[in-house]
């Protein structure tokens, strides 16, 4: 596994700008060098620490596991309770009215070869009821293949799927909602994620994950709103950002746990849980 120093949104920008010939290349740097400028490193490396029992006076605890990046991680969340993974616990245990048992294995910085770490790094007895999943973003920006890129994401939900979890992934974020990176720079990155995001997409429903098109699904929330959805650093969501996301992967975990039945625009369910085709 490749291991990379988290240099903050603004550094691994620069890799996009590598990704052409000629003078398109040239002028890619350049625009990569002005995001670098724009958004700077105000948020550090590492996000709030948010691993407790959410609503532990219901008790009958539910375990939950975050993986993945920083946006897993909850980078630029002030608050424990405004992370990705304490938004998510405690909407489980209103809707389930049980205790949640938050487990934060992301770390800020990952791409998605770094999951089979992050899964080496628990606790041998560990076993989650359900694991989210939301990576993505730093391979794109790192140029990494989608190929093996989904390949270590589907490693990963064949991993938690042999203990027992049920898994649910969030799939890259659209790049192109980040209005301080220039065009066309900012176009690249949007196709780029897309891309991964459907691959992602395929990948977790043949392995048995559930998938959220976070693109689709909270993507358009950030394109209208970025003062409100994005933090300091105009890269990483707000507590409002987190929310809207957190919303966004809920009906899924749900679904996972065997509570919903349906899911909406955006949701794909497992291929082996597909209704048969009419």
């Amino acid at each position: 596994m490749r291991k990379r120093t988290v240099a903050g949104a603004a550094v691994v920008l620069a890799g996009l700008g590598v990704t052409a010939a000629g003078g398109g290349r040239e002028l890619l740097r350049r625009q990569a060098a002005i995001a670098r400028r724009r958004i700077g490193k105000p948020l550090g490396e590492h996000a709030i620490d948010a691993d407790r029992i959410w609503k532990k006076t219901y008790g009958d605890p539910l375990r939950l596991l975050v993986l993945g990046d920083s946006i897993a991680a909850g980078l630029g969340a002030e608050r424990r309770k405004d992370t990705l993974g304490a938004r998510i616990a405690r909407g489980l245990a209103k809707e389930l009215h049980r205790s949640v048992e938050l487990r934060t294995a992301a770390v800020v910085g990952s791409e998605s070869s770094a999951l089979a770490a992050q899964l080496d790094g628990l606790p041998s007895s560990y076993r989650p009821d359900v694991a989210v999943i939301v990576v993505g973003g730093n391979d794109v920006t790192h140029r990494v293949p989608v190929g093996e890129s989904v390949e270590h994401l589907e490693h990963a939900i064949v991993r938690l799927r042999s203990t027992g979890a049920e898994v649910v992934v969030g799939t890259c974020p659209d790049l192109g909602a980040l209005r301080e990176v220039p065009q066309p720079l900012r176009s690249l990155g949007s196709r780029m994620s897309r891309q991964l995001a459907v691959a992602q997409t395929h990948a977790a429903v043949r392995s048995g994950a559930h998938a959220v098109a976070l693109a689709r699904v909270v993507g358009p929330f950030f394109i209208t709103n970025p003062d409100e959805m994005f933090s300091l650093d105009r890269f990483h969501p707000s507590a409002l950002g987190y929310k809207r996301t957190a919303k966004a992967l809920l009906p899924s975990v749900l679904t996972a746990l065997g509570v919903a039945d349906e899911v909406p625009f955006g949701h794909h369910v497992p291929a082996e849980v597909r209704p048969p085709d009419r």
